[in-house]
């Protein structure tokens, strides 16, 4: 495994931790990143990744994103750590340096797979799930809130042609946390889609932490009523409920209560009282969120079903307002989403 020639596509606060793990464990790995500072700071000091009890500091190789096209390697193994909105421009960057059974990997929130497949083919395509708390905003610095004990990924190949090299990305997945195999990777993936439409972007409207968000009166319900239209949505789309972070099996007869369970699981297991979202934390610097492959993706599904997600959709509108500047993140946003439930 150590002669794999790997690439970190996407060294934000998930990414770099990540990868920084495969370094430590003697892989060969190449960080690709966007944002020039964080970048010219893992060059000068390598990154520097704190945990709950513990802090490392490795050396990395690390290139700017123009710097791609000076390679003169091929990958084995890209793992896509980019925001969802970003996977198809990212994937045709890379793909000139992917072996010809090279893989792809997208360990990235939303339903990416087939945008990784449209570039690369399926039989380069290998899903992934991850559930990690980071957060990261100062240059060769990540903040990950959960060690390796808490970190879990579930991987699986886009189809029948990637599938019995699942295995072979768990092995190296299994060096920063726990790893489990699926032959349903988009039964999986959409489980992980229905616990962030009820968390990701409902919380950061409200410009708190997850766990604060979760406390306003009758914000849980909310939350929980945007993963049960998330629920229903992938069920009517073709996929199945099966059990993600580690969970025993479900009972399918009751998918609000899956819902239920799992953000539950997220709130006491995968975030701490301090969790940003994704999404609150672009917007605190100034960047766009992945509403539109989240909660809008929910609302498109139902749509094409002839279907209505008013939770999904108010969530949605209410973000587009915030990101167009026409409306501030702030706890006082709670009327304008609990409105859609009366």
């Amino acid at each position: 495994m150590s002669d794999l020639k790997i690439a970190m596509l996407g060294t934000g606060a998930q990414g770099a931790s990540i990868g920084a793990d495969l370094i430590l464990a003697g892989l060969d790995v190449t960080f690709i990143e966007q944002w020039p500072d964080h970048v010219e700071a893992m060059r000068r000091d390598g990154i520097t990744v704190n945990m709950p009890a513990r802090s490392f500091n490795t050396k990395v190789k690390a290139l700017h994103l123009c710097q791609v096209a000076e390679l003169r390697e091929m990958f084995d193994v890209v793992f896509v750590v980019t925001k969802a909105y970003d996977t198809t421009w990212s994937c045709q960057l890379i793909e000139p340096y992917l072996k010809p059974d090279g893989l792809v990997v997208g360990l990235q929130n939303g339903m990416s797979i087939d945008a990784i497949a449209s570039v690369v083919g399926p039989h380069r395509t290998m899903g992934a799930v991850i559930e990690i708390a980071s957060n990261m905003f100062i240059p060769g610095i990540t903040n990950r809130q959960n060690d390796h004990d808490t970190s879990w990924f579930a991987v699986g190949g886009y189809d029948a042609s990637t599938q019995d090299r699942a295995e072979s990305i768990a092995e190296i997945l299994r060096h920063t946390g726990t790893v489990e195999v699926t032959n349903d990777i988009r039964s999986s993936k959409w489980m992980k889609l229905v616990v962030n439409a009820a968390e990701l972007v409902p919380s950061a409207i409200l410009n708190l932490p997850l766990a604060a968000a979760a406390r306003v009166p009758g914000m849980l319900d909310f939350m929980r009523h945007a993963g049960y239209e998330a629920i229903h949505a992938a069920v009517e789309s073709g996929s199945r409920i099966v059990p993600i972070f580690g969970m025993s099996n479900v009972d399918t007869s009751r998918p609000e209560k899956v819902v239920d369970d799992l953000f539950a699981e997220v709130l006491k297991t995968f975030s701490m009282e301090d969790t940003l979202t994704t999404t609150l934390q672009d917007w605190r610097k100034g960047r766009r969120g992945e509403t539109d492959d989240v909660n809008g993706y929910v609302v498109k599904c139902q749509a094409k079903l002839g279907k209505f997600a008013p939770v999904n959709q108010r969530t949605v509108e209410v973000a587009r307002q915030i990101e167009l500047g026409k409306l501030k993140a702030d706890p006082s946003n709670i009327d304008r989403l609990l409105d859609v439930l009366k």
